[in-house]
């Protein structure tokens, strides 16, 4: 499976943010221009970029177009981007807007079977699955949803059940929410488990990478690819050497 390296770029109010897991009233502003940070991945050899558009979360609907447009735009990258997807309507505009690949989150817990339909009509490399995860009082993975403000009270296991048994899924996106922004190391041990009981998904992990180990430990786990956002930031590392990975 070939693995990837996101960096990842969070817009709120066009600014570049760092939320602490996921709590709106924990974030960090970057002085960087979105369009700034993006061509320097891109010019330091990065391929993918992940944005998400955390005002859209709490809204309902994407609303970084200016932004995204511009993104988009710079040579040789390619945009995964979600926040606020609700419906088709909402995955297509995305995709005229140019992103390569619409991040669906709360819509893929509460209404999987439409996902799934989309997954379908666009193919599976133009949707990616968000099963952003918690740990409950009993240690158990649920899924919360709206921007990850509300339990949903859905199993981890029992989505990436139904979509590794849905034809054509191959993209999941798995955020550790209590690792997210924290740089305390990302789940490695939640990784090797579904990235071993789901080999036909490309897991992305998410939240918490710190370092070039960290990435490099959810390869050995098994993971199609890792989301590197607060320590790219704050210059912990770089992408020529997450390239190494």
């Amino acid at each position: 499976m070939t693995f990837t390296v996101y960096p990842a770029i969070d817009l709120r109010e066009g600014r570049v943010v760092r939320l602490e897991k996921g709590d709106y009233d924990r974030e960090t502003r970057y002085t960087g221009d979105p369009l700034a940070v993006a061509s320097a991945y891109a010019a330091a050899g990065a391929t993918w970029l992940h944005v998400v558009d955390l005002d859209a979360a709490r809204l309902g609907r994407f609303t970084q177009f200016d932004v995204l447009r511009r993104l988009v735009a710079v040579p040789g990258l390619s945009v995964q981007a979600g926040g606020g997807v609700r419906s088709r309507d909402d995955v297509l505009a995305l995709l005229d807007a140019g992103v390569a690949r619409v991040v669906v989150g709360s819509v893929s817990v509460r209404q999987p079977e439409e996902v799934a339909a989309w997954i379908g009509e666009f193919g599976p490399g133009r949707i990616c699955v968000a099963l952003d995860t918690r740990a409950n009082d009993d240690g158990a993975f649920e899924l919360p949803v709206a921007g990850w403000t509300h339990a949903s009270g859905v199993p981890l296991l029992r989505l990436l059940d139904f979509f590794a048994g849905s034809p054509g899924a191959r993209h999941v996106l798995c955020t550790d929410i209590d690792r997210d922004g924290m740089l305390g190391g990302p789940n490695i041990g939640l990784y090797r488990l579904i990235c071993a009981k789901y080999p036909t998904l490309a897991i992305q992990a998410s939240g918490g990478v710190r370092d070039v180990a960290d990435v490099a430990a959810a390869r050995a786990a098994g993971c199609g690819g890792a989301i590197v956002g607060k320590a790219l930031l704050e210059s912990r590392m770089t992408i020529a050497e997450l390239l190494t990975c």
